[in-house]
This record gives structure tokens, sequence and C-alpha cells, in this order.
């Protein structure tokens, strides 16, 4: 007898986009997500989407959501799942039919100054966050500080990163000694060093890390993004095009420069 699986599952690191709700307006929200669509259709355009209702005061109503959903779906994407939050979210999240996904509350975290805490989930809690390393100076921040303990080293590409590739570096530092192709993903929970031509996305500071950086020595990427803060191609000034580059985060705002 065959006792071979017909399928194989595994589960592992997906650059899912995360849609953070902060005002329930489903015209406005479904305006704004066409726009994107419109403007970046190679990254965006049926793209899969998280939708996170945590940054609101009250969970939405089933109806109010299932509108959302219609409307996200017409405007080019598709809802796969909520985000996690309270029991009221994950009682939503079973009358829509749609999956629960703890994982990406945790970059958001430090946003929200809401007077109390939010309710802890009820399932698969989070592990505590690393401490970030304490804030450098300029000089000190180029040479950016991994999110991890010291005796966790970087994970190291050595071979080309090519379209429909995604490499992921867990708690650590990624550095990418040749090139990420067009359509080819690059993540690290810390930096992102990029020796070669970045023509696809680099994602730094995966689960929050806001003194991630991102170095390259010939940008020329679709998307890059730090601790969910994003630029997509038609953002990035042209002067940078092709550039040795640094992006960097300040004061919630992505910051991209030349490198001397």
């Amino acid at each position: 007898m065959d006792f071979e699986p017909a399928g194989e599952l595994k589960i592992g690191q997906v650059g899912i986009a995360n849609l953070r709700i902060r005002t329930l307006d489903v015209d406005r929200l479904v305006d704004e997500m066409r726009g994107r669509v419109q403007r970046a259709p190679k990254l965006f355009a049926r793209a899969a989407v998280v939708i996170d209702f945590g940054g609101l005061s009250r969970t939405p109503d089933e109806a109010t959501a299932r509108a959302l959903i219609a409307g996200l779906h017409e405007a080019g994407v598709l809802p796969v799942a909520l985000a996690y939050g309270t029991t009221e979210i994950e009682r939503l999240s079973e009358a829509l039919g749609l999956p629960l996904l703890a994982k990406f509350r945790a970059s958001y975290e430090r946003d929200d100054a809401a007077p109390t805490a939010p309710e802890p989930p009820r399932r698969e809690p989070e592990p505590a966050p690393a401490a970030p390393a304490p804030r450098a100076s300029k000089a000190a921040a180029a040479a950016s500080p991994a999110p991890s303990p010291a005796n966790n080293p970087g994970m190291i590409q050595s071979t080309p990163v090519r379209s429909g590739q995604q490499i992921y570096a867990e708690n650590r530092d990624l550095t990418v000694l040749t090139t990420v192709g067009a359509g080819a993903e690059v993540i690290a929970d810390g930096s992102v060093h990029i020796y070669g031509p970045l023509r696809g996305r680099a994602l730094a500071g995966a689960q929050g890390f806001e003194q991630a950086r991102i170095f390259c020595r010939e940008f020329h990427a679709e998307l890059v993004a730090i601790a969910g803060h994003y630029k997509v191609m038609e953002e990035i000034p042209k002067e940078l095009r092709g550039k040795a580059v640094q992006v960097w985060l300040e004061d919630q705002q992505l910051k991209i420069a030349a490198l001397d």
C-alpha cells in the first residue's frame, strides 16, 4: 500500500500585505486600494491581503466586513485572512469563513498608544520579541545592528535569488552576494545587505525592528520595506535608480539615500 501523501504541506514565511484599518470607511478604503493597484499593478494586482481591524475602537459587524471584502476584491486584491485582535475579531473571522493570523499584529504593537492593553490572544501566544539595541549615532547606525543575540550569525545567500523565489532570514540579518531578480523577494527580521543588483523586493525588520536597514549596491527595486513601511518603484526618485543606496526608517517615514 502507498502511504505517501498526495500533497505535502509546509508552513513557511509568506510575504502577504497587511491592510491596517484606521478609519472604517469602506468606500474610501476601496478607492485607496484601487489607486495602489493602478500605480503598481505588478505588485498589488491580485495580491493576497490580510485585513487588520486592530486599530479600531470597535470591531465592525459582519455586514460591514463583508462589504469591505467585496470592495477589495473589486479593487483588484484578494483578502485571505484577518489579523489577530480580540475575541470579537476571532468570532468575526469564523463568521466570514476567513482564517485568523496572529503574527501580523506584532509589528504594530508599538504604534498603538491605547490606554488599555488589547485582550491577549486565545491561540498560540506571540513569542516575546528580542530587546532592540540602544539607539546609536548615525555612524554606528550604518553598522546595522541586528535584532537577534550576538551568537545568532547572519544568513548569507551566495547564489542569485530568481523570480518567484523568497529568502527569509529569521531573527538575523540577510546578506545576498549576488542578484535579487525581478519578482524575487528577500526578507529579514534584521537588516538586508545586497551586493548585486536589487530588481525584486527587499523587506527588513519584518517583525517590527525599526532600526533595521537595507543596503544595496545597484538599486532597481520593485519594493523596499522596513518594519511594514514601504515604497514601490513608482515612489522612488529616478535619480536613485541604479545607484548604491541605503534605506532606513526615520520618524515613521521611509528614507532612501545614495551611498557615498
